[in-house]
């Protein structure tokens, strides 16, 4: 069959990777893609993921059966209803389920009507009101913007100041998106990928630990993610059990309550806490660079899993036992500003273990960064300790220009 792949980031890279390996695939198309996809696919770098009558116009042209849908954007837009229109298979929810991410009032009235255990919260539409809430409540305390913010719309404030000053800029754009203010949850988070149709799920058999802090120790501000690992073994199968069972199962159930008909990832930001595992966050696509760890390890065939999701058969999913662990590149700044056209050198050796987030090709054999995660350099291994240090060894091959791009050297470390 022919597969098409929408997005161009790193996840985006482990799918395509994960569907060239299907005995089912006979062709494959990225649309933007990027540069290191055109070993598995053929690459549409002209077409935006956002260009929904392109894409619906290509996937006609190309006989698509399958059209995986990576990030968020494309989702929000409405990409999967007018794919699923013109009779294509699409893995990813439609407009009004993928509200489960683009909109956190949305998802939070969900959790709050059906009693899933999240952080309590208020909802605010201006700052005047957001900040009395604030003074009200105190520190720590969580701020997020409602919408799409590419995995940096959250900021964890430990004191009343760096709250006023998160909420001050997150209404600086105007005051027409609300902004939600959480209680902060102390605990150990883990991300639980889900595979959903209505009430039908599969969870994925391991979880992942991402690092959302930009600097070690989990020091400095929320990014998209610095890096992650896959298993994590000292988070046992009971506390998964419990996210499916109390947290996910009930979402399902819920979404089909509420009339939505969610088919697609769901991802669970999860947290343990003393009153059990609560909610930090859904997201309606995989996490990334969870999803490169993750994809990586999952032995069984993708084709033959989104059939058996899309027809609601029972599936048993096969991960390999090995441990795997990924360190994000980024440009020097992010997630604030940051310099593009950095030159990145990536010996050979190494380039079927990277994964592409943020670099363009170049004809002398080297990239240089087009975005503010640039790469994830991964490591594999019997346990995890073998995993970190596969990881760190190739990370330090990679060749940059001055302090271009920095890491964390922490990864995995509360696992190991």
């Amino acid at each position: 069959m022919n597969v098409l792949v929408i997005g161009s980031g790193g996840r985006e890279h482990a799918l395509v990777k994960i569907l060239n390996r299907s005995r089912h695939t006979e062709n494959l198309y990225a649309v933007p893609g990027n540069s290191s996809m055109t070993k598995y696919a053929e690459v549409y770098g002209d077409m935006k993921e956002t260009d929904t009558e392109g894409i619906v116009r290509l996937a006609q042209e190309k006989n698509i059966t399958w059209a995986v849908i990576g990030p968020e954007a494309p989702l929000n837009n409405g990409l999967a209803d007018s794919l699923e229109d013109a009779g294509v298979k699409v893995f990813g929810p439609r407009k009004l389920e993928a509200q489960l991410e683009s909109s956190k009032a949305f998802a939070k009235k969900i959790m709050i009507k059906y009693g899933i255990p999240t952080a309590t919260y208020q909802s605010f539409t201006n700052l005047a009101d957001a900040a009395a809430y604030i003074k009200q409540q105190g520190a720590p305390i969580v701020i997020k913007k409602d919408g799409l913010a590419a995995g940096k719309g959250v900021a964890v404030a430990m004191t009343e100041h760096e709250a006023l000053e998160a909420v001050k800029e997150m209404f600086a754009e105007g005051e027409n998106h609300p902004v939600v203010i959480e209680e902060f949850l102390e605990g150990e988070e883990f991300s639980l990928m889900v595979l959903v149709n209505g009430n039908y799920i599969l969870p994925f058999d391991i979880v992942a630990q991402d690092h959302k802090r930009a600097y070690d120790g989990d020091t400095g501000p929320n990014t998209g993610g610095m890096g992650a690992y896959a298993p994590v073994t000292h988070i046992g199968q009971a506390v998964i059990d419990e996210a499916v069972h109390q947290i996910v199962k009930p979402m399902a159930e819920a979404m089909t309550k509420e009339g939505l008909d969610y088919f697609g990832v769901m991802y669970l930001g999860a947290i343990i806490t003393e009153d059990g595992v609560k909610v930090i966050e859904f997201n309606a696509r995989f996490g990334d660079p969870e999803a490169q760890v993750l994809l990586s390890l999952l032995d069984s065939d993708f084709i033959d899993v989104l059939e058996a999701v899309k027809n609601k058969e029972p599936f048993d999913l096969q991960f390999s036992s090995d441990s795997m662990l990924g360190v994000i590149l980024a440009s020097k700044g992010y997630p604030k500003e940051y310099k593009k056209g950095e030159k990145v050198s990536i010996p050979a050796e190494l380039e079927d273990i990277v994964f592409n987030s943020g670099l363009k090709y170049l004809e002398d054999g080297n990239y240089e960064t087009s975005g503010g995660r640039v790469l994830l350099v991964t490591g594999r291994g019997k346990s995890l300790d073998e995993a970190k240090t596969a990881a760190y060894n190739n990370t330090a091959q990679i060749k940059f220009d001055n302090d271009a791009l920095f890491y964390r050297n922490d990864i995995g470390k509360r696992g190991v």
